[in-house]
């Protein structure tokens, strides 16, 4: 019987690159990064066909979004395409987490919003757990990225409401909640697992970037559900 293929989706630099570390712990499991343009402004349906158009077609799968590819996952899973095995949501959301600024998502579209600096990043993103390498990994990623994608992005996110796909999800779904994180509020979390409460709950003890810091944590739940999805 053939492997699952994990299927990669990132987070907000869309570079896929910083996914190392934990593709490292998951001990040569078949994996495939979709990386998004980091050239072009795109919405989140723009991305979400990008990401279509590389899914397996002779392989059966298994999505995990990271953070700003939540509302990808979901949107793709929702739409049952046959050979998906599985769903793994990390550190994300189904709709904007911070809706105070929804009111702010066209103006932040039309502005040249520059990515912030990785070393005042990082507390929000690594909370006093960053190392050398990831700072590194993290600044490389971030310098390849077009000021007017992360405007897109960043407004994508104020905007998105993915919840009525959410509902329409039919294969397992886990979700991985970083207990330390500072960017995304636990009341994101909260609203998927109060609108499907058959979801999976794996906490673990870390930062937003929770695949980078605690990458064997995040594999060894990863890969129990992986098994799961085959019984």
């Amino acid at each position: 019987m053939n492997k699952t293929r994990l299927i990669l989706l990132p987070g907000l630099d869309g570079t896929g690159e910083l996914f190392a570390p934990f593709i490292e712990a998951l001990n040569g499991f078949p994996t495939q990064v979709i990386a998004y343009p980091a050239d072009r402004a795109m919405n989140y349906a723009a991305h979400e066909a990008h990401v279509r158009a590389q899914l397996p077609r002779d392989e059966d799968y298994v999505l995990l979004a990271e953070s700003f590819s939540g509302p990808i996952g979901i949107g793709i899973a929702a739409s049952q395409p046959p050979r998906l095995q599985g769903l793994i949501l990390c550190a994300t959301f189904a709709a904007n987490p911070l809706p105070v600024f929804g009111p702010l998502s066209r103006l932040i579209g039309l502005l040249p919003v520059p990515s912030m600096p990785p070393r005042l990043a990082e507390p929000w993103l690594y909370a006093g757990r960053g190392t050398p390498q990831l700072r590194r990994m993290h600044a490389a990623a971030v310098s390849r990225v077009a000021g007017k994608v992360w405007s897109s992005r960043v407004a994508a996110v104020l905007a998105v409401d993915a919840r009525a796909e959410l509902a329409r999800v039919n294969v397992p779904m886990l979700y991985l909640r970083a207990r330390k994180d500072r960017l995304i509020p636990a009341s994101a979390s909260r609203a998927i697992l109060d609108a499907r409460p058959d979801v999976e709950l794996e906490e673990i003890d870390g930062p937003h970037m929770l695949l980078q810091t605690e990458a064997r944590a995040c594999a060894d739940a990863v890969m129990r559900f992986i098994a799961s999805t085959r019984n």
